[in-house]
């Protein structure tokens, strides 16, 4: 089992969660998918973060531009980075993963591409209702499910698991519960791993 924790605002997770499909594909591993909230994360154990943002170190975020492209490019995807809004609030669009449960994956990857590849605000109702109508997800269902605690609870009980199991930021994904891996450019290793794991196991 994989434990995929995500959020949409993240340009590495919308990497690695386009990513890591056909890898646990081809693997016959299961993902489990865990929405989070990245800047609750940020906010508990990783203030840094915003330190960065505000004095970035400019010859490091020139590369990290250069690094998301060919990241981008080899997945096939466009990624305008950063986007009108960024930081965003991404906050319902993770209730609505929430909310959806096991047939998230059509919402999200939507959400993922409406912020990421055609750069909009998926904090608005409209444009989440947009992608509703793009994924056939009844959108006053949607509005009326995330404002339900049990769904707020469940978003913020997400991100409190995944920095008490060592997680600091979007993606931390998980082998075996114990086995962390952070972000897109750890693939590798943790197909290594699951091979590992498969050869043991045969």
């Amino acid at each position: 089992m994989i434990e995929f924790f995500f959020d949409c605002s993240s340009p590495w997770t919308y990497l690695a969660f386009h990513n890591i499909q056909p890898l646990a594909k081809e693997l016959g591993v299961e993902i489990s998918w865990r929405p989070i909230l990245v800047g609750g994360i940020f906010n508990s154990v990783n203030p840094s973060v915003y330190a960065q943002r505000e004095m970035p170190v400019p010859l490091k975020a020139r590369y990290m531009l250069k690094d998301l492209g060919d990241w981008a490019r080899s997945a096939g995807l466009s990624i305008k980075m950063p986007p009108t809004v960024f930081p965003v609030n991404s906050v319902k669009a993770m209730r609505g993963c929430i909310w959806l449960g096991k047939d998230m994956l059509p919402f999200a990857t939507a959400v993922f591409e409406a912020y990421w590849g055609a750069d909009k605000d998926i904090s608005q109702d409209a444009v989440l209702a947009d992608i509703c109508r793009t994924v056939g997800v009844d959108a006053q269902q949607l509005f009326a499910g995330i404002s339900e605690q049990a769904i707020k609870d469940q978003l913020k009980a997400n991100t409190e698991e995944v920095v008490a199991r060592g997680g600091f930021g979007s993606p931390t994904i998980f082998l075996d519960k114990t086995d962390m891996y952070f972000g897109n450019d750890r693939l590798p290793l943790i197909r290594e791993a699951l091979l590992r794991r498969k050869a043991s196991a045969a």
